[in-house]
C-alpha cells in the first residue's frame, strides 16, 4: 500500500476520514445538528451528511424531520460544496419512522386526539403531513447532487429519503421495504410518487402492497440502486469517487443537469401525487387500523382489522 493513500489506491486518507469522527476535528460543520452529522472535504468540495441516531437504527424522530431540510438548504446554498454524500452512522442507513414507543410514533404521525373538532383535526394533519413531505423533498430540491450510500436497513421513511436522492449505491448488507401497509397506513412521504420512475410502476406497486423485503442483489437488479458492492469499505470508496468526479465538473452544468432530469421525470406529477396523499391521509391517517397495528406490535401478536 502506498503511503498516504487508502487501500483502494485512489482515495485520499483525509477524504476517507470524513467517515471517522475522531479524525475530523479540522473539518467542522457550519451548524451543529442533534440528529444529523455534517462534514466537509474542502479540497474536493464534498459534504458527507450522516443520519446520526445509530443506537436507534437512525430511525426518524420529530427532530430529524425538522433538521433534514435545514441541512440540505444550508448545503444547497454553500458555494464550497458541489456534491453531497448521504449515509447513516452505525450499521443501518435508516430504519424508518421511530416506532420505539407509541408516543414517539404518534408524535411523528401527528397526534390529534386532544382536538375534538374533526375539521380541525383534518386541517392539522394535512399541514403536518405536508411538513414531512417538504422535509424529504428538500433533498430532491437541493441544487447539489446527492449520492445515497446505503448499508443495512433502508425501510419506510428511509426508503422515502433514498428515493429523493439522485444516485443510490449499497453494499451486501442493505435491505429495502415500503413498510407503511404493515403499520396500517398509506405511504405519504414520497415513495409511492418517486419509486415508479425509478423501478417501474408494476414493481413499485408490488413492493408497496406487500411490504416485502428486497435484498441488495434484487435492489440492484430492479434498478433501485445503481450498483451493489461487496462490503462497506468498497461502498464508501465508490460513493466518494463518484462524488469527487461530479464535484470536479462545472457546477453550473451539474446543477442544471439535475434540474433538467427531474423536470423531465415530470416533477409536477410528483407534486400532485404528494398533494393527493396528504389530503387523503389528513382524513384517515390516525385510524383504528393504525392503533390496532401498533397495539399488536407492542403486544407481540397479529393485528385484527375491522372489515371495510
Amino acid at each position: 500500500k502506498k503511503k498516504g493513500l487508502w487501500r483502494h489506491g485512489a482515495l485520499d486518507v483525509s477524504t476517507r476520514a470524513l467517515f471517522s469522527r475522531e479524525r475530523m476535528g479540522n473539518v467542522p460543520a457550519t451548524t451543529v445538528y442533534e440528529t444529523i452529522d455534517v462534514r466537509r472535504d474542502a479540497r474536493h468540495k464534498i459534504s458527507i451528511v450522516s443520519l446520526n441516531r445509530a443506537k436507534k437504527g437512525n430511525a426518524m424522530n420529530s427532530k430529524m424531520w425538522v433538521e433534514i431540510p435545514l441541512v440540505f438548504n444550508e448545503l444547497s446554498n454553500d458555494p464550497s460544496v458541489n456534491v453531497i454524500v448521504l449515509t447513516g452512522k452505525g450499521r443501518h442507513f435508516c430504519s424508518g419512522i421511530d416506532v420505539s414507543s407509541k408516543e414517539t410514533l404518534f408524535e411523528t404521525l401527528g397526534d390529534t386526539e386532544s382536538e375534538p373538532d374533526g375539521g380541525r383535526r383534518g386541517e392539522y394533519l394535512l399541514r403536518h403531513i405536508q411538513r414531512l413531505q417538504r422535509s424529504v423533498t428538500s433533498i430532491e430540491k437541493c441544487r447539489k447532487p446527492v449520492v445515497c450510500m446505503i448499508k443495512g436497513a433502508c425501510v419506510g421513511g428511509g426508503l422515502d429519503v433514498a428515493a429523493a436522492c439522485d444516485v443510490r449505491y449499497c453494499d451486501r448488507t442493505a435491505f429495502f421495504s415500503v413498510k407503511e401497509v404493515e403499520l396500517g397506513i398509506v405511504a405519504d412521504i414520497g415513495s409511492l410518487q418517486r419509486l415508479p420512475s425509478i423501478i417501474g410502476f408494476g414493481t413499485a406497486m408490488e413492493l408497496a402492497l406487500t411490504a416485502r423485503t428486497v435484498q441488495s442483489d434484487e435492489a440492484e437488479r430492479i434498478g433501485l440502486v445503481s450498483k451493489c458492492f461487496t462490503n462497506e469499505t468498497e461502498l464508501e470508496h465508490a460513493c466518494l469517487e463518484v462524488a469527487k468526479r461530479m464535484a470536479s465538473m462545472s457546477p453550473l452544468a451539474i446543477q442544471g443537469t439535475k434540474r433538467a432530469a427531474i423536470n423531465a421525470r415530470d416533477s409536477e406529477s410528483v407534486e400532485k401525487g404528494l398533494e393527493y396523499i396528504a389530503l387523503k391521509n389528513a382524513a384517515q391517517l390516525i385510524s383504528s387500523d393504525l392503533k390496532e397495528s401498533m397495539n399488536a406490535r407492542f403486544e407481540k401478536r397479529k393485528p385484527v382489522y375491522s372489515r371495510l
